[in-house]
């Protein structure tokens, strides 16, 4: 004879199986549940509209050209170093915020025509990013935004040029973070 069930414990025992297996596979990869503001997050539809991705592209081949320092990578590795999964929208966000600020709005005459167009589709979602923290210590976070910056500073013009030859690694790192 089988035994009687309350109705409702499967489910209850069923969403306890799935919430230790969670806590189970993010143990396994030594990441930790860290709280994240729900905003953020991008719409996948900023990041499947040719024309811009195109311009995004074009503009980072244009200053690649340029760049004659082919061993400093800005988004790499090291840019992500001891920064979690679930953090990792944050920490583009502050990246995507410099590379505005300090780099695309000074150098914006450079570049044309796709500066122009690129520059105001990296301000939307910046903007649309600006309600984006994450509710632990972000240090870590944050040094790894200084050493990049202080690598492009270390460069002067070079590290500028370096940085948009790196607008379609940022648009990835964006898209992979962000969606």
């Amino acid at each position: 004879m089988a035994a009687l069930q309350k109705p409702g414990s499967s489910s209850l025992m069923g969403t306890l199986a799935v919430s230790c297996l969670l806590l189970i596979a993010l143990w396994m990869q030594g990441g930790l549940a860290v709280p994240i503001s729900s905003h953020c997050r991008l719409d996948g539809s900023n990041f499947q509209q040719p024309y811009i991705t195109n311009r995004t592209f074009m503009l980072a081949k244009e200053a690649s050209l340029a760049d004659n320092n082919t061993d400093v990578r800005l988004i790499g590795e090291k840019l992500f170093y001891e920064v979690n999964l679930g953090e990792r929208c944050y920490l583009m966000k502050q990246v995507l915020n410099f590379t505005l600020e300090e780099v695309l709005l000074p150098q914006s005459d450079r570049f044309q025509p796709y500066m122009q167009e690129v520059v105001p589709f990296l301000a939307r979602l910046s903007n649309k990013l600006s309600q984006c923290h994450i509710d632990s210590d972000d240090q870590h976070i944050q040094r790894n935004v200084q050493n990049l910056k202080d690598t492009v500073k270390k460069l002067g013009e070079n590290g500028e040029i370096k940085v948009i030859g790196e607008l379609d690694l940022l648009f990835m790192a964006l898209r992979n973070a962000c969606n």
